[in-house]
């Protein structure tokens, strides 16, 4: 991931040309059916491209001997550890005190069970490459997206009738997949089983998420379209799907697939979204309480956005119950309160998470429209009753001066009766800006970090980059710092101290050595394939003209398989090389390397 500091590694190492793939905007066309479809270098099986968007999808109902129980998986063959289906079934009802009746929405996550593998591992990654950092595939974690319904029924003994259909997925798409359930889940209460096969069987004609391309995704006779974002988007101007005159079958346009509502979300505390913005940078411990399991989930997935494009990097739960495997991992007292964010709603977590250092507690939702009053922070020995008031519980001091600003700002637009759509754009863009000021001075300095690229030799190791030290970063701010892009005044140096002993910087600056490692090894790549080979081999003995063809098969192996940001051609010429090679030595030995590994 990457803000400005991409431009400036180009400009440190002289790279020439692109790497990125076109990603223009390009209608998915339709691909054929039968039992195997080629996609690229991949065949595509019967149940493949479903495992794309989901793992499964589950009913879960409550038995009066049993509780709360999976009745239907589906497709049949997915597999579920016991440990996942119960994690699944107690996430996927509302705590009893929440009186959810009629219909409701929500999300959950959970950990995925150890030594989990899948097929589509390689063939997935593709599409992952291409995705921001925080649109990726959870690798450790499922989400569950819910849609529950209670209704009044005397026919039942226990006087209601409570069952819930459940997403599983990878994908942290929250937008799309509830308004898929939106679609499938009224009309599977209706008709049952049948449904969810047809439902199953249409995802399984989809085509596979693809950064950067608009989808047409048949449902159930409703035609979604949708785009799925690229990491190549430029922040805060993400294309959005378009209704055009030629969707004539087209039923419903997403504009975004994952976003949520974010003023709507932070309407309750939005007084101190700054101090929550660095909260949520720094990877405190948090725990928002909330009334039930949809208020719960999205104000989570809010705080989690609100340093996008920065991925958060620590666990969070957008609904926690006291059921879930890590509560007592959670709750302890025994040590300090994990870097992790909880949703929540029972009201035994007011006792139980007393002593956590930062609590939103939030009433029911307003809507958009509706004007907060100003509130101060909260000390937490305030927090001692189950009915204490909403607001945020904090003895935390925020390293940056308030922004009274866009305070005022959404106010007057509350006032003014402001679309909330427009009051979701401007928070966006505030939290957008906020976070690009923090993180542009990193990239510059992690790009300064690069090696020339006169200092790439073909016949050498490539280069390393050079240690992420501290101090030497801190003298950049004072020339080169956060000053340059906000009006923000404050501690701005304790604020990146305190950042840089966080999770969210191991998870970024790892990510951010990765890719400048593989671009140092892509120029190395592109070094070799312009050296004349055949020439160098001439002064070679049979053995050492062996090895550097075996050299050059690992090198070709590890472009492939890491999908090394090299030049269009690059890996062509690098194979006519090894086969020019090869063609200068013994036939005996041709045969042999020609069979051995990638030619």
């Amino acid at each position: 991931m990457a803000l400005q500091g991409q431009e400036e590694i180009g400009e440190q190492i002289e790279e020439a040309g692109d790497p990125q793939q076109d990603v223009s905007i390009s209608p998915v066309e339709q691909q054929p059916e039968g039992p195997e479809v080629e996609v690229g270098d991949q065949l595509l099986l019967p149940w493949d491209r479903f495992s794309a968007w989901l793992h499964c999808i589950c009913v879960v109902g409550f038995d009066l001997e049993l509780g709360q129980a999976v009745e239907v998986i589906y497709p049949h063959h997915s597999n579920l550890t016991d440990k996942e289906k119960t994690s699944i079934c107690y996430l996927s009802f509302p705590d009893s005190n929440s009186g959810c009746l009629g219909d409701t929405q929500f999300c959950f996550r959970f950990r995925q069970a150890l030594g989990r593998r899948t097929s589509l591992r390689c063939f997935l990654d593709q599409f992952d490459r291409d995705a921001p950092v925080y649109l990726k595939r959870d690798p450790g974690h499922y989400y569950g997206y819910v849609y529950f319904r209670q209704v009044r029924d005397k026919s039942l003994k226990r006087g209601y009738f409570q069952k819930s259909l459940v997403l599983i997925s990878k994908l942290p798409y929250v937008t799309f997949f509830h308004s898929l359930l939106q679609l499938i889940a009224p009309e599977y209460f209706e008709k049952q089983e049948p449904c969810l096969e047809a439902a199953c069987n249409d995802i399984d004609r989809w085509p596979v998420p693809s950064p950067g391309k608009t989808l047409i995704l048949p449902i159930m006779g409703v035609v979604l379209k949708v785009r799925i974002p690229t990491c190549s988007d430029k922040p805060g101007t993400t294309q959005l799907a378009q209704a055009a005159q030629s969707d004539t079958q087209v039923s419903v346009v997403l504009p975004s697939i994952y976003e949520v509502e974010l003023f709507r979300c932070f309407s309750p505390v939005f007084f101190h979204i700054q101090m929550l913005w660095e909260l949520v940078l720094l990877g405190e411990a948090l725990v928002v309480m909330a009334p039930s399991p949809a208020e719960s989930s999205e104000t989570v997935l809010a705080l989690v956005s609100c340093i996008s494009p920065l991925r958060y990097c620590s666990d969070f739960r957008p609904y926690f119950t006291i059921h879930d495997s890590e509560f007592k991992e959670y709750t302890t007292r025994t040590q300090a309160p994990p870097s992790v964010i909880l949703g929540v709603t029972n009201p035994f977590f007011a006792k139980t998470l007393q002593h956590w250092p930062h609590i939103i507690r939030i009433g029911d939702m307003k809507q958009a429209g509706d004007i907060a009053k100003p509130v101060k922070v909260k000390k937490l020995k305030n927090l001692k009753t189950l009915d204490s008031k909403p607001g945020v519980y904090s003895a935390y001091k925020p390293f940056l001066n308030k922004d009274e600003e866009i305070i005022r700002q959404l106010q007057k637009g509350i006032q003014q009766k402001r679309p909330s759509a427009a009051q979701n754009a401007i928070l966006r863009r505030y939290f957008l800006e906020l976070t690009q000021s923090f993180i542009i001075p990193l990239e510059r300095y992690v790009a300064s970090l690069m090696p020339l690229q006169k200092s790439i030799s073909p016949w050498k190791s490539p280069p390393q980059l050079r240690p992420f030290n501290q101090e030497e970063f801190m003298k950049t701010l004072e020339k080169a710092g956060p000053q340059l892009t906000s009006r923000l005044k404050g501690d701005w140096i304790g604020l990146y101290r305190q950042f840089l002993r966080s999770p969210n910087f191991d998870g970024w600056f790892r990510t951010r050595r990765k890719e400048m490692t593989q671009k140092l090894e892509a120029l190395h790549l592109e070094a070799l394939c312009d050296e004349d080979l055949l020439l160098r081999i001439q002064k070679h003995t049979e053995v050492e003209t062996v090895d550097l063809v075996l050299k050059l098969k690992d090198k070709l192996l590890q472009a492939e398989q890491e999908q090394l940001p090299v030049k269009v051609g690059t890996l062509a010429r690098l194979r006519t090389h090894i086969e020019a090679i090869i063609l200068t030595l013994p036939e005996d030995l041709q045969a042999i390397l020609q069979k051995s590994g990638t030619s």
